[in-house]
């Protein structure tokens, strides 16, 4: 560990208090702060130090990691601390979209700056149950990139600041698209008197097969190419209509299904039915 590197964690939320405890484990020196007073208590017994203002705070900490509501809570603290982040580094690990991390970047006293994303719960924190993305100037994050694995995995994106977001919001796509289609499919099936316990096993293996096909799709949607080898984007559609009658069958709600089946039939309708189903990359690409 540089024995020159502190850290300021601004922000004492649930994820605030669980960034700030991995810091303080390490022994960095850690100095915290939260608009709302009272959050730092199990901290400060643990070592960190705790401050009454965000400027004492940032002026505290080499790097400073901001961990807060929203977009707009960031940038009224940087407006408070003004040119307080000169020769520091700025990690903003709070939830925002990419256009807002990159606005983050342009302001005027923010120097040196890392977009984040924290993909994993509170209490995974410090623990290789952790993901953290980054994004913004390799340099920056080399230099410092032993601080930020303090906090789990870190993974560097690239330049651009608003790829940690990007990149999440991809992933939380996926998760929720899974989610929902593994409790559809627990729905369907509790129909029948089957336990959701029961399907995991199933489950699991259709994902897994389902995930294999993920790289021959990448490659077809970089090269523009979309051959219907397998299965044609109409043959899709045809068997989304079977689960839709099969969930109206069993009383199960076929919201879900149908929207599916309508995305494809959209897709069909603009004359990509004879292609593979990677060809549905137009419709999402298309506001």
């Amino acid at each position: 560990m540089g024995v020159e590197k502190s850290v300021a964690v601004v922000g004492l939320g649930l994820m605030g208090q669980a960034l700030a405890g991995a810091f303080v484990r390490v022994g960095y020196p850690t100095t915290v702060w939260n608009r709302t007073p009272g959050k730092a208590g199990r901290l400060v017994a643990d070592g960190a130090a705790v401050v009454d203002s965000v400027e004492e705070a940032v002026a505290a900490g080499s790097v400073v990691v901001v961990c807060v509501a929203d977009h707009g809570v960031v940038r009224g603290l940087l407006r408070t601390v003004g040119g307080g982040l000169e020769g520091k580094v700025l990690v903003n690990l709070t939830s925002a979209t990419s256009v807002q991390m990159r606005e983050i970047g342009g302001l005027e006293g923010v120097d040196s700056y890392l977009a984040g994303a924290i993909m994993g719960m509170p209490q995974g924190i410090g623990t290789t149950e952790s993901l953290v993305l980054y994004s913004g100037p390799r340099s920056v994050f080399e230099a410092h990139e032993e601080v930020l694995r303090v906090l789990g995995e870190a993974v560097y994106l690239g330049a651009d600041h608003g790829l940690s977001s990007l990149y999440a919001g991809a992933g939380v796509s996926l998760m929720w698209s899974v989610l929902n289609g593994f409790l559809h499919g627990a729905a369907l099936l509790g129909a029948a008197g089957v336990e959701a316990s029961a399907f995991v096993p199933f489950a699991r293996q259709n994902i897994a097969t389902a995930s294999g096909w993920l790289a021959g799709y990448a490659g077809q949607i970089d090269e523009g190419a979309y051959p219907g080898a397998d299965a044609t984007i109409d043959s899709h559609v045809a068997a989304m209509g079977s689960l839709v009658q099969e969930s109206e069958a069993n009383g199960v709600n076929a919201e879900l299904p149908k929207f599916i089946r309508e995305l494809a039939e959209r897709a069909a309708a603009d004359g990509r039915g004879r292609d593979g189903y990677a060809a549905m990359i137009d419709l999402f690409r298309t506001p």
